[in-house]
């Protein structure tokens, strides 16, 4: 069954590698054509070799193509996954560095936070130039894999003003399963779960093992007990003590969404754990990007040499897309948890925004469950991103600074530690600093100003 597949932001070389190689597991794929573009010529070159080295090793038709023209990867191409990230290291620094200035202490800083609402504004900028490439030369059925953050803005943006079919994936639902099977000290095959809420703030509305439901106390107690987790989520089993419920991401990324963990710096040390970023250290992320950005040309050869490996030895992961590509092409159903625009899926939060829920793929494409109803703690945490998450949207749409800052603002951990004066300097200094990727701001460089003070 032939299709082409475009992947803009190709040049990711190890997870595009793990994404194309989950596809070309799928034995209808073979014959396939993946167009890969990116900005670096560079990093285009070493994925294409690996690709084509897989596909002649292991005896399949696919064709890869690779060029930095986006126009021309996306034509014809019914699928398109975006792995983008605008700005790179460069402006990842300055979403972790300017707020530090100002107090407001992030582990990863790409959801929302100060850090995450301008990467939203650089990544909605490109994601709309996408969406317009999209759809002129894609055909009418096409659907857009959206894996770059920050994951629910980059959706929204290009669903009500980009115009285009789109998914949000996400594999923090798969981790967190995963981890609490490990804490129960079972097999993950054995536990199966109902998550819902937004993007990293998901919640394990519903855990069975074998059938068995497992509630808070025996959750809690199993995570307390645990000799990792136990200090290594204090934020999340925090969470779990006084919610009731456990929450999909690691907790550098929880205790950013939250008002209550970061918001006093010498109360931080509390509630992380250094042993690696993920469990909450300042800028974790953007050290581990720092050190690792060029793993990839030092392990090369390596990876090369792995690419010799036939596709019949890879173990096919978790990550959604190629299950969702098999299961609109083939038939063959997959359950999984998807970014997708609301309308009535989850009750009490609003339609407009986006969520991430169960769903069924199959031919007639992604059904998702409708009716869940998360817990009140649950929802007020989600809504309050909703709201900053809406305004951040508009802002990167329409340029409008005003409403940025008003973003900013009320984004919960910011509003625990700056000042509105605060806040209108920091985002005035953020725009300077990362103004090469913000064309939306370009003619409106000082609106708002007066008004910090």
């Amino acid at each position: 069954m032939p299709f082409k597949l475009a992947i803009i932001g190709a040049g990711s070389v190890g997870f595009t590698r793990k994404l194309c190689a989950d596809i070309l597991s799928v034995p209808e794929f073979e014959g396939i054509e993946i167009a890969l573009t990116d900005i670096s010529p560079q990093n285009l070159d070493m994925i294409a070799r690996i690709l084509r080295r897989t596909v002649e090793v292991s005896g399949l038709k696919t064709r890869i193509t690779a060029t930095t023209d986006r126009r021309r990867a996306l034509e014809g191409a019914k699928y398109i996954m975006n792995t983008v990230r605008i700005g790179g290291v460069e402006a990842f620094e300055t979403d972790i560095s300017i707020p530090l200035k100002y107090g407001v202490d992030q582990c990863v800083g790409d959801t929302i936070c100060a850090g995450g609402i301008m990467y939203g504004q650089r990544g909605i900028a490109a994601m709309l130039d996408f969406c317009r490439d999209i759809r002129e030369v894609c055909p009418p059925d096409h659907l857009l894999l959206n894996y770059a953050n920050p994951m629910a803005m980059m959706t929204w943006a290009a669903i009500e003003h980009g115009g285009v079919n789109t998914v949000g994936l996400c594999h923090g639902v798969q981790n967190g399963h995963r981890q609490i099977a490990a804490a129960l000290g079972v097999p993950m095959d054995e536990v199966d779960i109902v998550c819902s809420g937004i993007n990293h703030q998901t919640w394990y509305i519903d855990i069975r093992h074998k059938g068995r439901k497992i509630g808070r106390d025996e959750l809690l107690a199993a995570f307390e007990a645990h000799p990792l987790f136990s200090r290594q989520e204090k934020v999340r089993i925090d969470v779990l003590r006084r919610f009731g419920f456990y929450s999909t991401e690691s907790n550098g990324h929880l205790s950013e969404y939250l008002p209550w963990y970061r918001k006093r710096r010498e109360e931080i040390p509390d509630w992380i754990s250094t042993d690696d970023w993920i469990h909450g250290e300042t800028g974790g992320y953007l050290r581990h990007t720092r050190e690792s950005r060029n793993w990839f040309e030092t392990e090369y050869p390596t990876m090369l040499k792995e690419a010799e490996r036939p596709l019949s030895e890879w173990k096919r992961t978790d990550e959604h897309a190629s299950h969702i590509l098999e299961a609109l092409e083939t038939g063959r159903p997959y359950r999984g948890h998807f970014n997708v625009r609301n309308g009535g899926t989850i009750t009490n939060l609003p339609a407009d925004c986006i969520v991430e829920s169960p769903g069924w793929v199959d031919r007639f494409g992604i059904n998702m469950v409708e009716g869940v109803t998360l817990p009140l703690a649950c929802a007020a945490t989600c809504q309050a991103s909703v709201d900053v998450q809406r305004m951040a949207v508009r802002a990167a749409v329409t340029g409008d600074v005003d409403l940025l800052k008003l973003a900013v603002l009320h984004d919960p951990l910011v509003g625990a530690v700056c000042t509105p004066a605060e806040v209108w300097a920091m985002v005035d200094e953020m725009l300077a600093a990362q103004a090469q990727w913000l064309p939306q701001y370009a003619s409106r460089p000082g609106r708002g100003r007066a008004a910090a003070h």
